[in-house]
């Protein structure tokens, strides 16, 4: 295993505490929770890209980053209605 496939390891660990906060918190809780994670989604699929030698994994994290954007902005905008 090289180094980036640890690191990836690593940031799918660190998901784990974002998942529970998204499942188990408050709205505004559960909205960081969902910006972190696709923060660490991106970082994954880079560190996979980077680790086994497959360009097209940076494709996704790019996709991921947008996505993560749109749904954010989502949430926050139903946010801003409930609350």
């Amino acid at each position: 295993m090289t180094v980036w496939l640890w690191a990836a390891l690593g940031l799918l660990i660190s998901m784990l505490p974002c998942a529970l906060i998204c499942l188990r918190g408050e709205a505004v809780s559960r909205l960081v929770g969902l910006e972190l994670a696709t923060t660490f989604a991106t970082l994954l699929f880079i560190c996979l890209a980077l680790g086994t030698g497959r360009r097209s994994f940076l494709d996704v994290a790019v996709a991921t980053v947008f996505l993560g954007l749109g749904s954010g902005l989502v949430f926050a905008r139903f946010l801003e209605r409930w609350l």
